[in-house]
């Protein structure tokens, strides 16, 4: 995939997979998020209880892995993977933030969650890309 369709293809998708390092396996969280149309990625986690594991581990890890993908068959998909450092977006950032997460999906199956003890968001800067696709039809 070029660059072009890769850019595309994360203005189009909301949600996807980030892969952040641990000790023996990488821990993968499906996680909307939303795309600058240039080279970052953002989003927000909602933080429950004392402790929450995905933002420890981001700010253990410093950097991470995150995978778009759309099949709409199995002859015609296409992946996106970045990897690249993760930051905090500090309190009188989040336009930037906001604006990227126009196509972000917003589940509610947190909204009865308890006790939610605030809201983070995160900048993914791409720093690599990898795209793959297949357009096929499948012998038609």
């Amino acid at each position: 995939m070029s660059e072009g369709q890769m850019r595309e293809l994360l203005e189009a998708e909301g949600v996807g997979t980030l892969g952040l390092p641990t000790g023996d396996l990488p821990y993968l969280i499906p996680v909307s998020f939303g795309f600058d149309g240039d080279a970052t990625l953002y989003f927000v986690f909602l933080l429950f209880g004392t402790e929450s594991r995905k933002e420890t581990l981001v700010s253990e890890a410093g950097r991470g892995r995150f995978l778009v993908y759309r099949a709409d068959s199995m002859y015609d998909w296409q992946s996106v993977s970045v990897t690249g450092p993760i930051t905090a977006v500090e309190e009188g950032e989040w336009d930037e933030l906001r604006s990227a997460m126009e196509n972000a999906w917003h589940p509610n199956v947190f909204s009865s969650a308890h006790p939610m003890r605030g809201v983070r968001g995160y900048r993914f800067e791409i720093d690599e890309w990898t795209g793959l696709q297949q357009r096929d039809t499948g012998g038609n």
